[in-house]
Protein backbone atom coordinates (compact mmCIF):
# COMPACT_ATOMS: atom_id res chain seq x y z
CA UNK A 1 0.00 0.00 0.00
CA UNK A 2 1.05 3.25 -1.01
CA UNK A 3 2.03 5.82 2.02
CA UNK A 4 -0.88 8.63 2.05
CA UNK A 5 0.16 11.81 0.66
CA UNK A 6 -1.84 14.42 2.91
CA UNK A 7 -2.79 17.60 0.62
CA UNK A 8 -2.85 20.53 3.15
CA UNK A 9 -4.69 23.12 0.88
CA UNK A 10 -7.96 23.00 2.31
CA UNK A 11 -6.37 22.96 6.86
CA UNK A 12 -6.45 26.49 8.65
CA UNK A 13 -3.34 27.94 10.05
CA UNK A 14 -3.63 26.63 13.09
CA UNK A 15 -3.72 22.83 12.15
CA UNK A 16 -1.05 23.10 9.53
CA UNK A 17 1.33 25.15 12.32
CA UNK A 18 0.37 21.95 15.11
CA UNK A 19 2.42 19.54 16.49
CA UNK A 20 0.16 17.08 18.45
CA UNK A 21 1.18 15.30 21.88
CA UNK A 22 2.19 11.77 21.00
CA UNK A 23 0.94 9.11 23.00
CA UNK A 24 3.23 6.14 24.66
CA UNK A 25 2.83 3.68 22.00
CA UNK A 26 0.18 0.69 21.69
CA UNK A 27 1.58 -2.12 19.97
CA UNK A 28 -0.03 -5.58 19.20
CA UNK A 29 2.25 -8.48 20.02
CA UNK A 30 2.43 -11.87 21.02
CA UNK A 31 3.96 -12.42 24.47
CA UNK A 32 4.40 -8.37 25.02
CA UNK A 33 5.85 -6.94 28.23
CA UNK A 34 4.03 -3.47 28.18
CA UNK A 35 5.67 -0.93 30.97
CA UNK A 36 5.61 2.34 28.95
CA UNK A 37 2.21 4.14 29.69
CA UNK A 38 1.36 3.92 32.96
CA UNK A 39 -1.66 1.74 32.73
CA UNK A 40 -2.28 -0.27 35.75
CA UNK A 41 -1.28 -3.69 36.15
CA UNK A 42 -4.60 -4.93 38.02
CA UNK A 43 -8.20 -4.90 36.82
CA UNK A 44 -10.51 -2.57 37.66
CA UNK A 45 -13.23 -3.06 40.31
CA UNK A 46 -15.77 -6.37 39.57
CA UNK A 47 -18.78 -3.45 40.15
CA UNK A 48 -17.10 -1.62 37.48
CA UNK A 49 -18.44 -4.40 35.22
CA UNK A 50 -21.70 -4.90 37.04
CA UNK A 51 -22.70 -1.53 36.60
CA UNK A 52 -21.91 -1.64 32.65
CA UNK A 53 -23.58 -5.05 32.28
CA UNK A 54 -26.52 -3.37 34.47
CA UNK A 55 -27.22 -0.71 31.90
CA UNK A 56 -26.93 -2.56 28.81
CA UNK A 57 -29.38 -5.35 30.49
CA UNK A 58 -31.98 -3.67 32.10
CA UNK A 59 -31.84 -0.32 29.87
CA UNK A 60 -30.57 -0.74 26.81
CA UNK A 61 -33.46 0.95 25.24
CA UNK A 62 -32.29 4.07 27.28
CA UNK A 63 -28.90 4.10 25.12
CA UNK A 64 -30.98 6.08 22.06
CA UNK A 65 -31.49 8.76 24.85
CA UNK A 66 -28.80 10.92 26.04
CA UNK A 67 -26.93 10.67 28.90
CA UNK A 68 -26.80 12.97 31.70
CA UNK A 69 -25.20 16.13 30.79
CA UNK A 70 -23.03 16.82 34.14
CA UNK A 71 -22.66 13.46 34.97
CA UNK A 72 -24.39 14.69 38.75
CA UNK A 73 -24.38 10.87 40.08
CA UNK A 74 -20.59 10.81 39.66
CA UNK A 75 -20.15 14.21 40.60
CA UNK A 76 -22.33 13.30 43.91
CA UNK A 77 -20.25 10.31 44.90
CA UNK A 78 -16.94 12.54 44.02
CA UNK A 79 -18.41 14.97 46.44
CA UNK A 80 -18.94 12.36 48.77
CA UNK A 81 -15.51 10.53 49.00
CA UNK A 82 -13.75 14.03 49.29
CA UNK A 83 -16.39 15.90 51.47
CA UNK A 84 -17.18 18.66 49.15
CA UNK A 85 -20.24 19.79 47.60
CA UNK A 86 -21.69 18.50 44.25
CA UNK A 87 -21.15 22.23 42.46
CA UNK A 88 -17.10 22.06 43.44
CA UNK A 89 -16.46 18.95 41.24
CA UNK A 90 -16.77 18.68 37.59
CA UNK A 91 -16.13 15.64 35.28
CA UNK A 92 -15.20 14.96 31.50
CA UNK A 93 -14.35 12.66 28.99
CA UNK A 94 -10.56 11.86 30.44
CA UNK A 95 -8.65 14.32 32.62
CA UNK A 96 -6.71 15.47 29.20
CA UNK A 97 -10.75 16.94 28.12
CA UNK A 98 -10.66 18.57 31.43
CA UNK A 99 -7.07 19.66 31.09
CA UNK A 100 -7.71 21.37 27.47
CA UNK A 101 -10.82 22.83 28.65
CA UNK A 102 -8.60 24.19 31.87
CA UNK A 103 -6.73 26.15 29.43
CA UNK A 104 -9.56 27.48 27.44
CA UNK A 105 -11.60 28.57 30.48
CA UNK A 106 -8.58 30.22 32.58
CA UNK A 107 -5.36 30.53 30.71
CA UNK A 108 -6.23 32.63 27.24
CA UNK A 109 -5.18 35.64 28.45
CA UNK A 110 -2.36 38.62 28.28
CA UNK A 111 -0.19 36.54 30.87
CA UNK A 112 1.96 33.61 30.10
CA UNK A 113 0.55 30.62 32.04
CA UNK A 114 3.91 28.93 34.07
CA UNK A 115 4.84 25.27 33.87
CA UNK A 116 7.94 23.24 34.48
CA UNK A 117 10.20 22.66 31.67
CA UNK A 118 10.59 18.60 32.49
CA UNK A 119 6.52 17.52 32.54
CA UNK A 120 3.48 16.12 31.40
CA UNK A 121 4.44 16.86 27.22
CA UNK A 122 0.63 17.90 26.19
CA UNK A 123 0.86 21.39 28.29
CA UNK A 124 2.84 22.71 25.61
CA UNK A 125 0.51 21.22 22.73
CA UNK A 126 -2.45 22.96 24.75
CA UNK A 127 -1.02 26.20 24.49
CA UNK A 128 0.11 26.27 21.25
CA UNK A 129 -3.45 24.68 20.19
CA UNK A 130 -5.17 27.91 22.24
CA UNK A 131 -2.51 30.57 20.92
CA UNK A 132 -1.36 30.60 24.91
CA UNK A 133 2.28 31.82 25.37
CA UNK A 134 3.34 28.85 27.83
CA UNK A 135 6.82 29.90 29.84
CA UNK A 136 8.42 26.50 31.29
CA UNK A 137 10.09 27.30 34.33
CA UNK A 138 13.44 24.73 34.84
CA UNK A 139 13.71 22.21 37.49
CA UNK A 140 16.22 21.98 39.85
CA UNK A 141 19.04 19.66 39.05
CA UNK A 142 17.51 17.10 41.39
CA UNK A 143 14.32 17.17 39.23
CA UNK A 144 12.57 19.38 42.53
CA UNK A 145 10.46 22.36 41.54
CA UNK A 146 10.79 25.57 43.54
CA UNK A 147 7.93 27.68 44.31
CA UNK A 148 10.01 30.61 44.07
CA UNK A 149 11.07 30.02 40.99
CA UNK A 150 7.18 30.78 39.81
CA UNK A 151 7.34 34.67 41.21
CA UNK A 152 6.68 36.61 38.01
CA UNK A 153 3.43 37.56 36.51
CA UNK A 154 1.00 34.82 34.86
CA UNK A 155 -2.21 34.43 34.15
CA UNK A 156 -1.75 30.56 35.50
CA UNK A 157 0.49 27.88 36.90
CA UNK A 158 0.03 23.89 35.93
CA UNK A 159 1.93 21.08 38.01
CA UNK A 160 1.84 17.70 37.21
CA UNK A 161 2.08 16.30 41.21
CA UNK A 162 3.64 13.47 41.45
CA UNK A 163 5.21 15.26 38.62
CA UNK A 164 5.56 13.15 35.44
CA UNK A 165 7.85 11.56 34.15
CA UNK A 166 10.15 11.94 37.75
CA UNK A 167 7.42 10.80 40.11
CA UNK A 168 8.83 13.58 42.26
CA UNK A 169 6.20 15.03 44.26
CA UNK A 170 5.57 18.68 45.85
CA UNK A 171 4.67 19.28 48.93
CA UNK A 172 0.80 20.79 50.12
CA UNK A 173 3.06 23.71 51.54
CA UNK A 174 4.37 24.57 48.61
CA UNK A 175 1.23 23.92 46.64
CA UNK A 176 -0.27 26.69 49.24
CA UNK A 177 2.09 29.29 48.79
CA UNK A 178 1.65 29.22 45.23
CA UNK A 179 -1.91 29.59 45.76
CA UNK A 180 -1.47 32.38 47.79
CA UNK A 181 1.51 34.48 46.50
CA UNK A 182 -0.26 34.53 42.96
CA UNK A 183 -4.30 34.83 44.19
CA UNK A 184 -5.17 36.59 40.51
CA UNK A 185 -4.00 33.29 38.73
CA UNK A 186 -5.33 30.12 38.60
CA UNK A 187 -2.91 27.32 40.34
CA UNK A 188 -3.85 23.86 38.46
CA UNK A 189 -2.60 20.44 40.06
CA UNK A 190 -2.59 18.03 37.91
CA UNK A 191 -3.02 14.85 40.11
CA UNK A 192 -3.07 12.04 37.77
CA UNK A 193 -0.79 10.00 39.84
CA UNK A 194 -1.30 11.22 43.60
CA UNK A 195 -3.41 7.74 44.88
CA UNK A 196 -0.48 6.46 44.31
CA UNK A 197 1.54 9.15 46.85
CA UNK A 198 3.29 7.35 49.84
CA UNK A 199 1.58 8.22 53.03
CA UNK A 200 2.37 7.81 56.22
CA UNK A 201 1.02 4.85 58.25
CA UNK A 202 -2.80 5.83 59.61
CA UNK A 203 -2.80 8.70 57.69
CA UNK A 204 -5.23 9.01 54.31
CA UNK A 205 -4.93 10.12 50.66
CA UNK A 206 -6.49 13.55 51.28
CA UNK A 207 -3.29 14.60 53.57
CA UNK A 208 -1.29 14.74 50.45
CA UNK A 209 -4.22 15.56 47.81
CA UNK A 210 -3.84 19.17 46.76
CA UNK A 211 -8.01 18.72 47.01
CA UNK A 212 -7.72 19.22 51.09
CA UNK A 213 -6.89 22.95 49.95
CA UNK A 214 -9.77 24.39 47.67
CA UNK A 215 -11.68 25.54 50.18
CA UNK A 216 -8.91 27.63 51.69
CA UNK A 217 -8.20 29.23 47.87
CA UNK A 218 -10.67 29.93 45.55
CA UNK A 219 -8.02 29.65 42.77
CA UNK A 220 -6.71 26.41 43.16
CA UNK A 221 -8.17 23.82 40.74
CA UNK A 222 -6.78 20.11 40.87
CA UNK A 223 -7.41 17.92 38.21
CA UNK A 224 -7.51 13.90 38.81
CA UNK A 225 -8.20 10.87 36.23
CA UNK A 226 -9.81 7.43 36.52
CA UNK A 227 -7.18 5.90 33.98
CA UNK A 228 -4.06 5.05 36.88
CA UNK A 229 -5.25 4.56 40.34
CA UNK A 230 -8.70 3.17 39.15
CA UNK A 231 -7.17 1.06 36.23
CA UNK A 232 -9.96 2.39 33.65
CA UNK A 233 -7.91 4.26 31.27
CA UNK A 234 -10.30 2.19 28.29
CA UNK A 235 -13.22 4.17 29.82
CA UNK A 236 -12.09 7.86 29.51
CA UNK A 237 -13.12 9.65 32.57
CA UNK A 238 -11.28 12.50 34.21
CA UNK A 239 -12.64 15.23 37.02
CA UNK A 240 -11.90 18.34 38.29
CA UNK A 241 -12.19 19.94 42.14
CA UNK A 242 -12.29 23.40 43.08
CA UNK A 243 -14.38 26.88 43.66
CA UNK A 244 -17.91 26.19 42.57
CA UNK A 245 -16.67 29.54 40.46
CA UNK A 246 -14.07 28.02 38.85
CA UNK A 247 -16.24 24.44 38.15
CA UNK A 248 -19.10 26.77 36.72
CA UNK A 249 -16.51 28.39 34.03
CA UNK A 250 -15.30 25.37 33.16
CA UNK A 251 -18.96 24.07 32.57
CA UNK A 252 -19.57 27.00 30.61
CA UNK A 253 -16.67 25.69 28.42
CA UNK A 254 -17.81 22.17 28.43
CA UNK A 255 -21.47 23.54 27.37
CA UNK A 256 -20.01 25.21 24.07
CA UNK A 257 -18.16 22.23 22.58
CA UNK A 258 -20.19 19.28 23.98
CA UNK A 259 -22.65 19.01 26.55
CA UNK A 260 -22.49 14.85 26.45
CA UNK A 261 -18.52 14.04 27.39
CA UNK A 262 -19.51 11.12 28.98
CA UNK A 263 -21.66 8.24 28.32
CA UNK A 264 -24.28 6.08 30.23
CA UNK A 265 -21.65 3.44 30.19
CA UNK A 266 -18.77 5.28 31.19
CA UNK A 267 -21.31 7.03 34.36
CA UNK A 268 -22.13 3.68 35.66
CA UNK A 269 -18.72 2.30 35.47
CA UNK A 270 -16.97 5.44 36.83
CA UNK A 271 -19.65 5.91 39.86
CA UNK A 272 -19.39 2.04 40.44
CA UNK A 273 -15.54 2.34 40.69
CA UNK A 274 -15.73 5.05 43.09
CA UNK A 275 -18.25 3.44 45.63
CA UNK A 276 -15.61 0.48 45.98
CA UNK A 277 -13.18 2.16 47.98
CA UNK A 278 -12.08 -1.20 49.64
CA UNK A 279 -10.74 -2.34 46.48
CA UNK A 280 -9.30 0.89 44.82
CA UNK A 281 -7.27 0.92 48.31
CA UNK A 282 -5.80 -2.79 47.97
CA UNK A 283 -4.81 -2.33 44.90
CA UNK A 284 -3.24 1.61 45.24
CA UNK A 285 -1.03 -0.56 48.15
CA UNK A 286 -0.29 -3.22 45.61
CA UNK A 287 1.20 -0.92 43.36
CA UNK A 288 2.73 0.75 46.09
CA UNK A 289 4.49 -2.21 47.15
CA UNK A 290 5.76 -3.36 43.65
CA UNK A 291 7.19 -0.42 42.89
CA UNK A 292 8.84 -0.16 46.69
CA UNK A 293 10.75 -4.12 45.46
CA UNK A 294 11.27 -2.73 41.40
CA UNK A 295 13.20 0.07 42.93
CA UNK A 296 15.47 -2.32 45.22
CA UNK A 297 15.92 -4.56 42.30
CA UNK A 298 16.68 -1.82 40.08
CA UNK A 299 19.42 -0.27 42.78
CA UNK A 300 21.22 -3.27 43.09
CA UNK A 301 22.16 -3.74 39.25
CA UNK A 302 23.54 -0.24 39.50
CA UNK A 303 20.49 2.33 38.57
CA UNK A 304 19.62 5.38 40.11
CA UNK A 305 16.01 5.68 40.49
CA UNK A 306 13.95 8.63 42.14
CA UNK A 307 11.91 8.26 44.85
CA UNK A 308 8.96 7.91 43.09
CA UNK A 309 5.36 8.57 43.91
CA UNK A 310 3.44 7.35 40.88
CA UNK A 311 2.64 4.33 39.32
CA UNK A 312 6.15 4.09 37.16
CA UNK A 313 9.82 4.66 38.44
CA UNK A 314 12.50 7.15 36.64
CA UNK A 315 15.58 5.51 36.40
CA UNK A 316 19.10 5.99 34.89
CA UNK A 317 21.47 3.00 34.28
CA UNK A 318 24.68 3.33 35.98
CA UNK A 319 26.41 4.22 32.07
CA UNK A 320 23.71 6.80 31.47
CA UNK A 321 22.99 5.06 27.69
CA UNK A 322 19.21 4.88 28.50
CA UNK A 323 18.57 4.62 24.64
CA UNK A 324 20.86 1.37 24.50
CA UNK A 325 18.96 -0.07 27.32
CA UNK A 326 15.42 0.87 25.88
CA UNK A 327 16.50 -0.80 22.36
CA UNK A 328 17.52 -4.13 23.83
CA UNK A 329 14.77 -4.36 26.00
CA UNK A 330 12.47 -4.02 23.25
CA UNK A 331 13.96 -6.69 20.81
CA UNK A 332 13.16 -9.27 23.74
CA UNK A 333 9.32 -7.87 23.54
CA UNK A 334 9.80 -5.58 26.78
CA UNK A 335 8.57 -2.05 25.87
CA UNK A 336 9.44 1.02 28.32
CA UNK A 337 9.61 4.56 27.77
CA UNK A 338 12.94 6.48 26.73
CA UNK A 339 12.66 10.42 26.60
CA UNK A 340 15.60 11.44 23.86
CA UNK A 341 15.46 15.13 25.11
CA UNK A 342 17.34 17.39 26.94
CA UNK A 343 18.57 16.64 30.70
CA UNK A 344 16.22 13.13 30.98
CA UNK A 345 17.93 11.18 28.16
CA UNK A 346 19.72 9.18 30.79
CA UNK A 347 16.71 8.14 31.74
CA UNK A 348 14.16 5.34 31.33
CA UNK A 349 10.89 5.58 32.59
CA UNK A 350 9.52 2.31 33.66
CA UNK A 351 5.56 1.27 34.97
CA UNK A 352 4.72 -0.49 37.44
CA UNK A 353 3.55 -4.08 36.02
CA UNK A 354 2.83 -7.11 37.62
CA UNK A 355 5.56 -9.00 39.80
CA UNK A 356 5.85 -11.42 37.03
CA UNK A 357 6.53 -8.36 34.33
CA UNK A 358 9.36 -7.08 36.90
CA UNK A 359 11.11 -10.64 37.21
CA UNK A 360 11.10 -10.84 33.24
CA UNK A 361 12.37 -7.00 33.13
CA UNK A 362 15.37 -7.45 36.03
CA UNK A 363 16.14 -10.86 33.89
CA UNK A 364 16.49 -9.21 30.51
CA UNK A 365 18.42 -5.76 32.68
CA UNK A 366 20.63 -8.91 34.74
CA UNK A 367 21.34 -10.65 30.98
CA UNK A 368 21.69 -7.63 29.29
CA UNK A 369 24.17 -6.56 32.09
CA UNK A 370 26.85 -9.73 31.93
CA UNK A 371 27.64 -9.23 27.71
CA UNK A 372 28.07 -5.49 28.54
CA UNK A 373 30.76 -6.62 31.18
CA UNK A 374 32.12 -9.00 28.97
CA UNK A 375 32.55 -6.91 25.94
CA UNK A 376 34.46 -4.21 28.32
CA UNK A 377 36.80 -6.53 29.24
Amino acid sequence: MSELKVDTRLWSSKARNLSPYVPGEQPQHDNLCKLNTNENPFPPSPKVAEAITKVLARQADDLRLYPAPESDDLRGALATLYNLDINQVFVGNGSDEVLALVFASFFLKERPVLAPDISYSFYPVYATTFGIELVQIALGDDFNIDPDDYRQPCSGIIIANPNAPTGLLLSLADIRKLADEHSNSVIVIDEAYIDFAEIEEGSSNSQVSAVSLINDFDNLLVTQTFSKSRSLAGLRVGMAFGNASLIEALTRMKNSFNSYPLDKLAQAGATASVLDHEYFEQTCQQVIDLRTSLTAELTALGYDVLPSHANFVFARPNDGDAMTVANALREQGIIVRHFDKPRVQEYLRITIGTAAQHERLIHALKALQAVTDVEAN
